[in-house]
């Protein structure tokens, strides 16, 4: 059961964008069909786009009727959930005319409730809005503001924004929202690895061979690829999404699950990874671009198609990185990240490496264990273990997985990882947000990669669409390992 939070008023700023239609909506509708927001909450849009409430509404009614699934959506819910959804067109990054319009919607009977500002824009727009909530009286003592990611595109300017905005609210204020951690198998790993000593005494360099943490997608760019140019893989998923699993992967108990415990731990996962030199880069990471080549959709264009006649880039649309912890846990461990577009299947999991056994006294070839987190599109987690063959009289072996899917062994609705972050913000619990160390920290250490890559275009390969991305990304790993789809 969901608890309930206080009263608040959720300010959206980029509310007419993508991201607010098919994540925040629907994820504000289903805590409110829960009983967990109050009634007299309110949900209000702001964007330059001149809309009125009603036109709002509208908008936010059709995505709810194209995002909300099964027989969660229902007329009556949707209509009270509309019923507390306003629009305030507003130039956010500029101190103009327009801010009457959202200034209106804050009365005196409204001083005391607790304020979220969900800065939805581009990054560098977050020290101007916040900026102007402030000259313009917006922010109180239960303000808070949540920031998209990326948090700027390199070091120097992750620093700009996270100075721009601590201007206005101070570091308990900031929650810098990466969805990765708000899935349930993303959490769970806490609770597997602390609440089950079997796995924890497991886990360590003593039993692991390796670690694999893969962000896989189908699709190309879809749309968005001004951004994504300026931004690619590494950047877009590694730098944030990936770097932040591998931290609840490698991170020592905290004391207590208390936001600063836990984020100290992942803190300092982030400041003993081997540092990566200009030297090194070449042999752990590898960066590859999508070519034309054949899907479940059939034959789908090459990344520099998609992004229009003539264009020519160097941005990379697959990575793979080899990271070392330089812990006593973890010593020798090496972590294989990857991501990329145009793969042959959508799945994110965490894949832990058992080592092989000694000796066998077995005539069956044995296979390594295996444990396989998965985040999506099922989550849950599966074993692989060895069993003897029923069908043989022999002592013949043959892997077996043990599997849990969670949807299904609770018996309920998984809920999407906006739903849980977006009532953080509320509750004011920053335990599955980034602190502004950890950010910088993750670009420090990835910036090194960034460089080499810009000095050395010739690095980029490419891969056909519909493959697990370059060759090389194989070698990476070495003669003795293999990616788990290989297996």
């Amino acid at each position: 059961m969901n608890s309930h939070v206080e009263t608040f008023d959720y300010v959206v700023f980029g509310a007419t964008g993508d991201l607010t239609m098919r994540k925040l909506l629907p994820a504000l509708y289903h805590r409110f069909r829960d009983g967990q927001i109050p009634a007299d909450s309110r949900i209000i849009g702001t964007a330059r786009s001149k809309l009125s409430h009603d036109e709002f509404r509208e908008r936010a009614e059709k995505a709810l009727g194209r995002f909300v699934k099964g027989d969660a959506l229902d007329a009556e819910t949707a209509r009270r959930f509309l019923g507390m959804v306003f629009y305030a067109s507003v130039n956010g990054a500029e101190a103009d005319s327009t801010w009457p319009n959202l200034l209106e919607l804050f009365g005196d009977d409204r001083q005391d409730k607790i304020r979220v500002f969900y800065l939805a824009t581009s990054p560098g727009l977050y020290g101007a809005i916040c900026q102007n909530l402030s000259d313009k009286g917006l922010v109180t003592d239960r303000s808070r503001v949540v920031l998209e990611k990326p948090i700027g595109h390199d070091l120097a300017s992750a620093r700009k924004v996270n100075d721009d905005v601590g201007k206005v609210f101070p570091e308990n204020r900031v929650f810098r929202i990466d969805h990765y951690l708000g899935k349930e198998t993303v959490q769970n790993l806490i609770a597997l690895r602390f609440a089950n000593p079997v796995f924890e005494r497991l886990w360590s360099a003593d039993a692991i061979d390796h670690v694999q943490i893969t962000a896989a997608e189908t699709v190309g760019v879809e749309g968005r690829g001004d951004y994504y140019d300026h931004s690619g893989a590494l950047r877009d998923m590694i730098q944030n999404h990936l770097l932040q699993v591998m931290c609840l992967v490698a991170m020592e108990p905290p004391g207590t699950l208390g936001a600063d415990d836990v984020r100290n731990e992942k803190l300092k996962v982030l400041r003993a990874l081997k540092p990566i030199r200009p030297a090194d880069v070449d042999h752990v990471a590898v960066r590859g671009q999508y070519g034309r080549g054949r899907t479940g959709d059939g034959i789908v264009p090459a990344y520099l198609e998609e992004l229009g006649e003539g264009r020519q880039s160097n941005t990379e649309t697959y990575v793979a990185l080899r990271a070392e912890v330089h812990t006593w846990r973890w010593g020798k461990v090496p972590f294989f990240l990857r991501s990329g577009k145009r793969l042959p299947a959508k799945v994110s999991e965490v894949v832990i490496q058992f080592r092989e056994t000694p000796w066998s006294i077995f005539p069956s070839q044995l296979q390594a264990n295996r444990l396989i987190l998965r985040l999506q599109p099922e989550e849950g987690i599966q074993l692989s273990i060895m069993n003897k063959d029923p069908a043989m009289d022999s002592m013949a072996l043959r892997p077996a997985n043990i599997d849990v899917a969670f949807e299904k062994a609770f018996s309920t609705r998984y809920p999407d990882a906006y739903e849980r972050l977006l009532m953080d913000t509320v509750r004011g619990d920053p335990v599955l947000f980034m602190r502004r160390d950890e950010v910088e920290a993750a670009w420090t250490w990835v910036e090194p990669i960034l460089d080499s890559w810009r000095e050395r275009p010739d690095t980029l390969r490419h891969y056909s669409a519909g493959t697990w991305g370059p060759d090389q990304a194989r070698h990476l790993l070495g003669s003795n390992r293999q990616w788990h789809e290989d297996m």
